[in-house]
């Protein structure tokens, strides 16, 4: 099913999200002489829509909706982590975004990098935060070309190397030429295709699926005995007892650590006010439905008996919708999948380069920077950053990326306690901040690498049935990270040492005038 159709259906997705990209320019709200949150957080001026389809949609990325099917399809119940994980953000996101952007706006603040050196008067902390944030978004952004490859090469869309690889490329130059001109608001309009795209394509495919398999029950059933043959390894659909910890454990250190991603902070920080995040907030399990249903897929994948490549499982979900879909559904799911892609690459970008310029250029290379020349640096890092991430795929093998974003999840997760404590105290030293950062860093990569790449690492404590216990390493190198800033701390300052300067002073409850909200502005 590689012709016609299907690929005049693909291309009508992908020929739309580039029209809407260059209708970007529309969401300008004022003339103002160009600076860096002018580029990169459009102003502060997204409306509750906006916001919650930017963020929701740099939140849910497209190898998510591939790699979590995908993980269902080979491992079974723990591969639902991903759902309890994205509910449990909520809640963090309701509390922790709203108090972020305040101090930010309040003090024209566009990192987090920026917030932790105004709140801890500490450059080399700062600068931790910075190159933690960039070296943990490299290859997340690598993986959203991993995400689009498995879909076209599932889809028969990918036909030989050097022109998959060309078409790849072509996608994302028309992404890094919007990106570079219009900022932030590039991908802010292309998330609304992605939302409409994804939540209708999950739909209709769910729909069909349940309908030709005989409904859940049956999927459920079929899925059971094809996970308990002899080649599906110890899979199953129901967690046991010893897996328990890593699925806990996972949920918990994941929903800490998504919400210190560089690029979700640039989401957030785009929003016009904290009222809006907190809408926002109440309204992104939405996007965590979407995702159980892309779950939903694996299940059907097993169930029908889909055959994916060896070390392809996340090709499961694609390869069970180029069977059952007619041509032309199947190129606009496709597609939907692919612009899922474009929006956390397109913001996963900017915030590198937001990143590099505010807390490293600026800061170390060229404090007098004008934001004229701050914002074509960034516009050039950008570009850097996309140009890397393709370089990186087409170098390099899809495990190397895989790898390298599972340390970067547990690396993300070391920054927690300087920006997200520090949103609420300022009890911690910054120089126990910076041992505890170096000690969870350490800590968590040892573990991770002498277990082949594991996400979870065994405890040194029996089971229930007297395996050992499992759990998170980002979780536990955080927890070492938490324990060497406390008593580094309380060794500072019995001996004395100074703090840094506080230039944020947040109150008990931060407050802060906002700006009526534009027309561009109310989505």
């Amino acid at each position: 099913m590689t012709e016609g159709p299907m690929v005049a259906a693909f291309l009508a997705v992908i020929g739309g999200a580039s029209l809407l990209a260059v209708t970007a320019r529309r969401l300008h709200a004022n003339d103002n002489l160009p600076s860096l949150e002018g580029w990169a957080l459009a102003d502060r001026s997204l409306g509750t829509v906006w916001t919650w389809l930017l963020l929701g949609g740099t939140i849910f990325t497209a190898y998510t909706f591939a790699a979590v099917p995908g993980l269902v399809y080979g491992n079974g119940a723990p591969a639902f982590f991903a759902l309890p994980y994205t509910v449990i953000v909520c809640p963090l996101a309701f509390v922790l975004l709203p108090r972020m952007w305040s101090a930010a706006r309040d003090h024209g603040y566009v990192t987090a990098a920026d917030f932790v050196r105004g709140r801890y008067g500490s450059g080399p902390l700062a600068l931790v935060v910075a190159l933690t944030g960039i070296l943990a978004t490299m290859p997340y952004l690598a993986l959203q070309l991993l995400g689009i490859r498995a879909v076209l090469t599932a889809g028969g869309l990918y036909p030989s190397a050097a022109t998959g690889d060309l078409a790849m490329a072509a996608i994302f130059a028309g992404l890094a030429v919007a990106t570079y001109r219009h900022g932030l608001r590039a991908p802010t309009v292309i998330a609304a295709l992605k939302g409409v795209a994804v939540f209708c394509s999950v739909l209709a495919v769910s729909w069909l699926v349940l309908a030709r398999l005989g409904g859940p029950g049956a999927v459920f059933d079929q899925a059971a005995r094809r996970l308990s043959g002899p080649d599906a390894g110890h899979a199953s659909l129901v967690l046991s007892p010893d897996q328990q910890p890593a699925f806990a454990t996972l949920a918990l250190g994941s929903a800490l650590a998504l919400l210190m991603y560089p690029h979700v902070l640039t989401a957030a920080f785009a929003a016009s006010s904290p009222r809006v995040l907190r809408r926002v907030a109440v309204a992104l399990p939405a996007w965590t439905a979407v995702l159980a249903l892309f779950g939903l897929l694996g299940i059907a994948a097993l169930a029908s008996g889909v055959e994916t490549p060896e070390g392809g499982a996340e090709a499961a979900v694609p390869i069970l919708v180029d069977r059952l879909m007619p041509g032309p559904l199947a190129g606009l799911v496709f597609g939907a999948i692919t612009v899922g892609a474009l929006v956390p690459a397109a913001v996963m970008s900017i915030a590198a380069a937001t990143s590099f310029v505010r807390n490293v250029y600026t800061e170390y290379f060229h404090p007098t920077a004008t934001p004229k020349r701050q914002v074509r640096i960034a516009k050039a890092v950008s570009l850097t950053a996309k140009a890397g991430a393709v370089a990186f795929v087409f170098g390099l093998r899809d495990q190397d990326a895989i790898n390298l974003q599972l340390l970067g999840g547990v690396w993300i997760l070391q920054i927690f306690p300087a920006v997200a404590i520090g949103l609420f105290t300022r009890r911690l030293h910054h120089r126990a901040l910076l041992a505890g950062w170096a000690a969870g860093m350490l800590f968590g990569t040892v573990m991770v690498v002498r277990e082949g790449f594991s996400p979870v690492v065994p405890l040194g404590l029996p089971g229930i049935s007297g395996h050992p216990v499992e759990i998170y390493a980002g979780l536990a190198a955080l927890i070492l990270n938490l324990a060497v800033s406390l008593a580094g701390t309380a060794v500072l300052d019995r001996i004395g040492t100074p703090r840094g300067a506080d230039s944020t002073a947040l109150p008990g409850r931060l407050t802060v005038r906002h700006r009526p909200e534009t027309g561009a502005s109310k989505a």
